[in-house]
């Protein structure tokens, strides 16, 4: 079992940067890919960014990518999400999950964060 908790959203100006952590629970962190999805308000969740067990493999959307850079400390049983150079579409709370697999899709994850709200303006 793993329990996530996210922190660092807020509220800033486009081209402004925001780091987001997510803290996770349990002695089994290291063993789980871990991914970060956003979601707009009337919009589905969709995916940002991926990393998986040791940090060497990492993904993410067209639309962060150059960016966003995943990260994590498995020390610290942390995942970082660094975001540069943030638009106002980069409106949208955010969420880490947890999974098993090397996956984009939402329902591949089973664990999930409660998420950070992130709002950029113009």
């Amino acid at each position: 079992q793993v329990q996530l908790v996210e922190s660092g959203g807020g509220l800033v100006q486009a081209g402004a940067s925001l780091r987001l952590s997510c803290a996770a629970s349990g002695r089994t962190f290291s063993s789980y890919r871990v991914g970060w999805f956003r979601q707009a308000p009337g919009k589905e969740r969709e995916f940002v960014a991926h990393i998986g067990w040791g940090g060497g493999r990492t993904d993410y959307a067209d639309s962060v990518k150059g960016r966003f850079t995943i990260s994590r400390d498995n020390a610290k049983n942390t995942v970082y999400l660094q975001m540069n150079s943030l638009k106002p579409e980069d409106t949208a709370v955010y969420y880490c999950a947890g999974t098993e697999y090397d996956s984009r899709i939402a329902r591949m994850y089973a664990y999930w964060g409660q998420g950070t709200q992130v709002t950029v303006s113009s």
